[in-house]
């Protein structure tokens, strides 16, 4: 139903601001004053426990015998997306308050849900993700999306987390390339010299934990060589304000607050299938 990468012609044709936003939050609930000052500066926070590690053991299930259904169906570990829209527990989990407290807090009070997608790299999955800006590839405007990666599984250096460029953004869009077939590229954009942005930072987390990212953050994680599989659910938030093309506005979801009366995110009801 919705591309998980827009073609470039189509993003072309919608005038996009692609500059950071800071959050505005003085007085938030969940995250301290600190975190929220890191997000401003750094652009992310991390390792928030909103998820005990025995209801996340139960979303693990969960997800296994979803995974063993969609590839059965010929699909992959990558191919689960927007997935709110089709399964009901995920749903609950992009409106599951202990997570939408942590997104008010950088976003404000009115919020809307528009994304959900695993990324589950399979054990010595040889694919990586590139370095790139989530910005980039998304048919919105302004950059104003708050992306929660919340920890199926247990996500270290070994079995191939995310790695964050700290302040990489306040550049801005930045310029990628496109990604060449031999790359390996789970997404299809590389950016690459990274290095003159700063220095790498790893994002360890335990199941259950998460963090949270500005789209216009440098971000990628490399092939998995470990025993172990790596499997993280991105949950997408941004303020009511924001405009989508593509009808992506049809996935948009009120988690808290209102749409600010103009009614441009539809709001869809919570999908009967589990």
């Amino acid at each position: 139903m919705f591309k998980i990468t827009p073609d470039q012609n189509e993003l072309d044709a919608m005038p996009r601001d692609l500059r950071f936003h800071p959050s505005q939050v003085s007085n938030p609930q969940s995250l301290t004053p600190e975190q929220v000052a890191q997000y401003n500066s750094d652009g992310f926070v991390k390792g928030i426990r909103v998820i005990p590690e025995e209801d996340m053991a139960e979303h693990r299930r969960y997800f296994d015998k979803l995974l063993r259904e969609v590839t059965a169906a010929g699909g992959d570990s990558y191919s689960i997306s927007t997935a709110h829209l089709t399964y009901g527990r995920v749903y609950d989990l992009l409106k599951d308050s202990r997570i939408v407290a942590c997104v008010k807090d950088l976003l404000g009070e009115n919020v809307i849900g528009w994304g959900s997608h695993y990324f589950c790299k399979m054990p010595h999955d040889g694919k990586s993700v590139a370095w790139h800006q989530d910005s980039s590839y998304w048919p919105l405007s302004s950059s104003k999306t708050v992306t929660v990666w919340l920890a199926v599984d247990d996500a270290d250096v070994e079995n191939a987390c995310m790695w964050f460029i700290p302040g990489s953004h306040a550049h801005g869009h930045i310029d990628y390339e496109t990604s060449s077939d031999t790359e390996g590229n789970v997404l299809n954009q590389t950016i690459k010299n990274v290095e003159q942005f700063g220095e790498t930072v790893p994002v360890e987390l335990k199941a259950g934990e998460i963090s949270m990212h500005s789209d216009l953050l440098l971000h990628g994680s490399q092939a998995n060589h470990a025993d172990r599989r790596r499997c993280g659910l991105t949950l997408r938030y941004c303020t009511p304000d924001v405009r989508a093309g593509e009808n992506w506005n049809l996935k948009g979801v009120v988690v808290s607050g209102n749409d600010d009366g103009d009614g441009h995110w539809a709001n869809p009801p919570r999908p009967s299938r589990d």
